[in-house]
């Protein structure tokens, strides 16, 4: 046994440990090694049955008082605690309970009543919308199946004049209970009765109404707000518009995923939106008033002479409006892209002369010139090739 680790460091725990400081130790550790959660996994598995080992010492007062005074060597060949390497684990069952309803009952404790009322399940949706409306909020109409009640059996489920029995299974409880033989010893695990699917009753004559489900599904129309400043992705909770309850439970909640369409020219960061916008080499030069579309519709903005391509202005409050604040909103910032003209007629040809004349003298307008016309050679001559 030398080779063993110490019961206290495979746990992570103290020497003066309390016992609930021991269980909750073991717990994390086994329910991060089980094997079910790692299959395949030889080393999770060795230490999960490492932990399973130190708790069960470190669980039982007697036995780690033997541990604590002669470490490990009190348990081999049938020392103080006659111990031998076979563990009983029958006083376990309390704790593997916990750990199997994390793994497999969605984190339900093992001392809640299967046949207690629960909420319904949640349904998701999704509905599209455009920016605009994203922006600015809008109503939408969802049409989804929907459970409601039997009015028939009033979601008992059972024949009228008949009701659901006991189940014999579980006794009415919603679980049964497994004890199994592991190479720990007696293991006990509990889950939800197959017979009553956890309610505690069953039905002997069904509804031919429903067919025994106590439920009926039909299509309705739901109206969905969508507020101002949703963002694409983000959903609106509309509470019991779900699934029915279990056993009277309410019912649970309606998730519609807002998906929103895309613009031809705005882009949207968080609250802010951003765009591009060709200005005429003129105006950027001379500068001037000009119109930048925003989601307010036409905007006008003075362009400052001399405005280079690419120069970025920023237009405060015209953004998307937050969705704590509708009367808070974003900016828009917009690149200002100055448009070199393609196609010019010979007297826009003579005056854009004229002008590069007046800037830089004769010299570099014929360089100009000349640099064109050769071009315009090497063009010819590739077309006669």
């Amino acid at each position: 046994m030398a080779d063993k680790r110490d019961y206290y460091e495979v746990l992570g725990v103290s020497k003066g440990a309390t016992e609930a400081e021991i269980k909750k130790a073991y717990r994390a550790v086994a329910k991060k090694n089980h094997p079910d959660m790692n299959p395949g996994d030889k080393e999770a598995e060795a230490r999960f049955k490492e932990a399973s080992e130190a708790y069960a010492v470190l669980s039982d007062a007697e036995k780690r008082r033997q541990y604590d005074q002669f470490g490990h060597a009190a348990f081999e060949n049938g020392g103080a605690g006659g111990f031998q390497g076979g563990f009983d684990f029958g006083d376990m069952g309390d704790i593997f309970g916990d750990i199997f309803g994390d793994l497999f009952g969605g984190g339900r404790s093992r001392r809640s009543s299967y046949n207690e009322p629960r909420k319904g399940a949640n349904i998701r949706a999704s509905v599209r919308v455009k920016f605009d409306e994203a922006c600015f909020g809008t109503e939408k109409e969802l049409e989804l199946t929907l459970k409601d009640e039997c009015n028939t059996c009033h979601g008992t489920g059972a024949k009228p004049g008949t009701s659901p029995t006991t189940c014999s299974k579980c006794n009415g409880t919603g679980q049964v209970v497994y004890t199994q033989n592991s190479m720990f010893g007696m293991v006990r695990n509990v889950q939800t009765c197959p017979e009553c699917r956890g309610a505690g009753k069953v039905v002997l004559d069904k509804c031919t109404g429903c067919n025994g489900t106590g439920y009926t599904s039909s299509r309705k129309k739901i109206q969905v707000s969508i507020p101002a400043g949703i963002d694409n992705g983000q959903s609106i909770r509309i509470r019991d518009k779900g699934e029915p309850g279990i056993n009277g439970g309410g019912r649970g909640d309606l998730l519609v995923e807002v998906i929103v369409e895309r613009h031809p020219i705005f882009k949207r960061q968080e609250y802010d939106i951003y765009s591009t916008v060709p200005i005429s080499y003129a105006k950027a030069a001379l500068g001037g008033d000009m119109k930048i579309p925003t989601i307010d519709g036409q905007v006008i903005y003075t362009v400052k002479p001399g405005t280079q391509t690419d120069t970025r202005v920023r237009l405060r409050g015209k953004g998307v409006p937050s969705l704590r604040n509708k009367n808070v909103r974003g900016d828009h910032y917009v690149t200002l892209v100055v448009e070199v003209p393609t196609k010019l007629t010979n007297d826009q040809k003579e005056l854009l002369k004229q002008f590069e004349l007046s800037l830089n003298g004769p010299d570099e307008l014929e360089t100009a010139t000349e640099g064109t016309a050769g071009e315009e050679k090497k063009h010819k001559k590739k077309f006669k090739k």
